[in-house]
Protein backbone atom coordinates (compact mmCIF):
# COMPACT_ATOMS: atom_id res chain seq x y z
CA UNK A 1 0.00 0.00 0.00
CA UNK A 2 1.45 3.54 -0.74
CA UNK A 3 1.47 6.07 1.67
CA UNK A 4 -0.37 8.92 1.04
CA UNK A 5 0.47 12.45 0.18
CA UNK A 6 -0.08 15.36 2.79
CA UNK A 7 -1.94 17.25 0.47
CA UNK A 8 -4.88 16.30 -1.79
CA UNK A 9 -7.42 17.93 -3.95
CA UNK A 10 -10.70 18.76 -3.08
CA UNK A 11 -13.74 19.12 -5.15
CA UNK A 12 -16.44 21.72 -4.09
CA UNK A 13 -19.59 20.14 -5.80
CA UNK A 14 -21.73 22.67 -6.03
CA UNK A 15 -19.26 24.80 -8.07
CA UNK A 16 -18.44 22.20 -10.12
CA UNK A 17 -19.89 22.28 -13.69
CA UNK A 18 -18.24 18.57 -14.50
CA UNK A 19 -16.50 19.71 -17.41
CA UNK A 20 -13.90 17.26 -17.52
CA UNK A 21 -10.90 19.50 -17.44
CA UNK A 22 -9.83 18.10 -14.19
CA UNK A 23 -9.72 14.65 -15.32
CA UNK A 24 -7.54 15.47 -18.93
CA UNK A 25 -4.55 16.97 -16.96
CA UNK A 26 -4.59 14.86 -13.81
CA UNK A 27 -0.87 13.35 -14.28
CA UNK A 28 -1.80 10.67 -11.70
CA UNK A 29 -5.53 9.98 -12.96
CA UNK A 30 -6.72 10.57 -9.54
CA UNK A 31 -10.02 12.81 -10.93
CA UNK A 32 -13.42 11.37 -12.84
CA UNK A 33 -16.65 12.89 -13.53
CA UNK A 34 -19.12 11.29 -11.02
CA UNK A 35 -22.84 10.42 -12.83
CA UNK A 36 -21.96 13.54 -15.23
CA UNK A 37 -22.87 15.84 -12.56
CA UNK A 38 -19.16 16.60 -10.47
CA UNK A 39 -15.62 16.04 -10.30
CA UNK A 40 -13.95 13.27 -7.61
CA UNK A 41 -11.22 12.77 -6.36
CA UNK A 42 -9.58 9.37 -6.08
CA UNK A 43 -7.50 10.03 -2.79
CA UNK A 44 -5.08 7.44 -2.71
CA UNK A 45 -3.80 8.58 -6.16
CA UNK A 46 -3.86 12.04 -5.76
CA UNK A 47 -0.53 13.35 -4.39
CA UNK A 48 -1.73 17.61 -4.38
CA UNK A 49 0.36 18.48 -7.22
CA UNK A 50 -2.39 21.37 -7.77
CA UNK A 51 -2.43 21.27 -11.68
CA UNK A 52 -6.29 20.49 -11.12
CA UNK A 53 -6.64 23.33 -8.84
CA UNK A 54 -5.31 25.87 -11.50
CA UNK A 55 -6.57 24.52 -14.60
CA UNK A 56 -10.50 24.38 -13.33
CA UNK A 57 -12.02 26.93 -15.31
CA UNK A 58 -14.56 27.29 -12.88
CA UNK A 59 -12.53 27.34 -9.65
CA UNK A 60 -13.92 24.28 -7.71
CA UNK A 61 -10.58 22.81 -6.64
CA UNK A 62 -8.68 23.57 -3.95
CA UNK A 63 -5.59 21.68 -2.93
CA UNK A 64 -5.88 21.27 0.83
CA UNK A 65 -3.61 19.46 3.77
CA UNK A 66 -4.89 16.68 5.52
CA UNK A 67 -5.55 16.43 9.26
Amino acid sequence: MMKRSPRHAVVHKASCVACGTCVDVCPRGAMRIHAGSFAEVNEDLCVGCEICARECPASAITVEVRA
